[in-house]
């Protein structure tokens, strides 16, 4: 099979623009194109199955537009394969149906689990107990079925459906769902205070090329944080996330040069 053509950068810019800008006539703000780009090659990565869903904050943009956006990537000749849009709790969400599927079967068989409690009336991050852990499954199991009826419902390249979060704290269930190996959890009534601030967090960052797209662009896959104080107790879950991608990682052909790093930063306060 001959090398796909890369595809122009001002092309992609065009069709996130086009498809995801918001507001009309002069009052339409333009994502910025290092940001458009970037956002092309997440896409991919999903596509590829080298992360299991993308989070689309970008702007106003719902699934409707999303599909749009998908739309014009086909066209392009980018992401050709089946993806999942999900809609919760005024988020949007890209999947890998598969991948997806995968990272929630595994993330109930885990055993205490991935979940890191960073309730602000904690001294600091410590490993959820079985009763939290438990809780967490349930919304996980939950959301599973829901994509699982999804699945065998869909049509078309592009699939969609809506998902009511009744009681779920999004950040521990997104964290799952994105693929991180740990996955943070504070009470939901807390609205995101936590007692990370000052705290020494390793941050994992992966890149990878995508010669795909012109220029070779460079795509920042994931960045998710662990409390250095743990990874000892979460150094067997990050080896075998680390070895899950490597594994993924060669069964595919859009990236090339996957580099994976971490350094530890303390932050005067932390946002999740």
């Amino acid at each position: 099979m001959e090398p796909m053509e890369p595809l122009p950068a001002p092309q992609l810019v065009a069709a996130a623009r086009e498809a995801l800008g918001a507001g009309t006539g002069r009052r339409r703000r333009r994502l910025p194109a290092s940001r458009a780009l970037q956002l092309a090659g997440e896409v991919l990565a999903v596509a590829a199955g080298l992360k299991p869903a993308l989070l689309y904050d970008c702007g106003a943009a719902g699934p409707a537009e999303l599909r749009r956006y998908l739309a014009r990537l086909r066209e392009a000749g980018l992401a050709p394969r089946r993806l999942h849009l999900l809609g919760a709790g005024g988020s949007a969400l890209l999947l890998h149906p598969g991948s997806a599927r995968r990272r929630l079967e595994a993330a109930l068989r885990s055993r205490p689990g991935p979940f890191v409690d960073v309730a602000a009336a904690r001294g600091g991050p410590a490993l959820c107990g079985p009763a939290q852990a438990q809780a967490i499954r349930g919304h996980l199991a939950a959301l599973l079925a829901h994509l699982e009826a999804a699945e065998e419902a869909a049509a078309g390249p592009v699939s969609c459906s809506e998902v009511v979060p009744a009681g779920w704290n999004l950040c521990t269930v997104f964290g799952v769902l994105l693929g991180y190996p740990a996955a943070y959890h504070f009470p939901a009534e807390e609205g995101g205070e936590n007692c990370l601030a000052l705290t020494p967090l390793r941050v994992f960052t992966v890149w990878a090329r995508c010669p795909r797209i012109q220029g070779g662009l460079a795509v920042q896959i994931y960045s998710f944080s662990i409390p250095e104080s743990l990874r000892e107790e979460l150094r067997e879950v990050l080896d075998a996330w680390c070895d899950d991608l490597r594994d993924n990682f060669r069964a595919q052909s859009d990236f090339v040069d996957l580099c994976i790093s971490s350094e530890v930063v303390s932050l005067p306060a932390v946002a999740l």
